[in-house]
């Protein structure tokens, strides 16, 4: 099984390619929580993710004849760029196969590393068996994105500078996908201190680790459905199921929205763009989905910001929601004059800010002398929300909440 010496001779490996990225006090998570939270800040690591430490350190170890054979690999879009950079760096033709509805920004930026893209698939599984198919046909060396020890070992390298710059460190929390990441950080966080705990965090679409750590073996979804792509994926590694199990203390699952929240915070109060992926551990802290001690040392990590502008919008939009920061309702009102600068009057009267306002005298489930009127509105608050809509109907507006 994959060693904490494993770990160490990859940081020798990748040290010109991968950088050291910064942990960061949270004054703000660390009042939400009541514990001391420092984020790992992986997302400004090189191609903005982590996936480049465990490309370089598995093409620094491939034998001569499979470097002139070149790579293939599959991936969502993170390790495509991580392989694609380590490649050309390392002088190595690479082939990556991903899904056809993979983020156009990831694509671009794969391929503006040097790497040769092939869409193919509805998701990780079927990009990857494309993959495999390049590889028998082409005679590439297949680079798996995390069912590799020595991606694991890059990987692994995150746990070294996590114990190093934070020697207090009670908790540890990681994204898994197919459990290259968690595999590798937890082999060098437990080789460096046992005590130290270890909680992987999964979307609840795409949790195939917490569903085989209860049935006790592997399980593979029939598909999965989450905004984190990075970490979307139906099936466990063969090689990082074992390490979960023996290493990793706690694996907890979260939702879309509880991820949204996350990557709102992380942008209005860090100043920090996170993927779906790179959220999730701090959604888990935050939400509380693992036991927090009173002043525990917590370190999510953060470990993306590759995420698709449009997709940025709607989780954004959702994150406000989910906070109370944004409402979409819907009344009605009598067709007359004035009657909408009197409906305004009251929002406004409330503090309440509109964004957009549409008015519709000829919707057919209404009277004929009555309009019906859509509001999207900026709040401050959930109990803002509920104020505002308490004063509407004081004011004899029915309100029908639509977000």
């Amino acid at each position: 099984m994959l060693s904490l010496s494993d770990v160490r001779a990859a940081r020798d490996r990748i040290g010109d390619s991968a950088v050291r990225t910064p942990i960061e006090y949270s004054h703000t998570f660390s009042e939400f929580t009541g514990a001391e939270v420092y984020l790992k800040c992986e997302q400004f690591q090189r191609t903005g993710a982590f996936k480049i430490r465990g490309a370089t350190n598995r093409i620094a170890t491939l034998p001569e004849a499979d470097r002139e054979a070149g790579v293939v690999t599959a991936s969502a879009g993170n390790h495509a760029q991580g392989v694609a950079l380590a490649a050309t760096r390392a002088g190595v033709d690479a082939t990556i196969v991903m899904p056809e509805h993979a983020p156009i920004s990831k694509v671009k930026a794969t391929e503006g590393y040097g790497g040769r893209v092939v869409l193919h698939g509805a998701d990780y599984s079927e990009a990857q068996a494309r993959a495999h198919e390049l590889e028998r046909e082409e005679g590439r060396f297949y680079l798996h994105a995390f069912d590799d020890e020595d991606v694991m070992a890059g990987q692994g390298t995150i746990g070294l500078e996590i114990v190093e710059d934070v020697p207090d460190v009670d908790t540890v929390v990681v994204p898994i996908g197919g459990g290259g990441l968690i595999s590798g950080i937890a082999t060098a966080v437990k080789g460096l201190d046992p005590d130290v705990r270890v909680v992987g965090v999964q979307a609840e679409g795409a949790s195939s680790v917490a569903d085989s750590l209860k049935k006790g073996e592997i399980v593979e979804r029939e598909g999965v459905d989450t905004i984190a792509d990075g970490i979307a994926v139906s099936r466990v590694g063969e090689r990082t199921f074992p390490v979960i199990r023996e290493r990793v203390d706690e694996v907890v699952t979260v939702s879309d929205p509880e991820i949204a929240m996350a990557i709102t915070y992380l942008l209005e109060r860090s100043k920090m763009l996170a993927e779906g992926a790179g959220a999730a551990a701090l959604a888990a802290t935050l939400e509380g989905k693992f036991e927090v001690g009173e002043g525990e040392c917590i370190v999510p990590l953060v470990c993306g910001g590759n995420i698709d502008p449009n997709v940025l919008t709607t989780v954004l939009m959702r994150g406000l929601i989910r906070s109370g920061r944004y409402l979409r309702i819907r009344t009605v009102l009598k067709d007359r004059p004035g009657t909408l600068l009197e409906l305004t009057d009251v929002i406004a009267s409330n503090r309440a800010n509109i964004y957009a306002i549409q008015h519709d005298r000829t919707a057919r489930d209404i009277g004929m002398g009555s309009a019906e009127v859509e509001l999207d509105l900026e709040t401050r608050g959930h109990d803002h929300v509920e104020a505002v809509i308490e004063a509407m109907e004081a004011h004899g507006y029915p309100v029908e909440v639509l977000v």
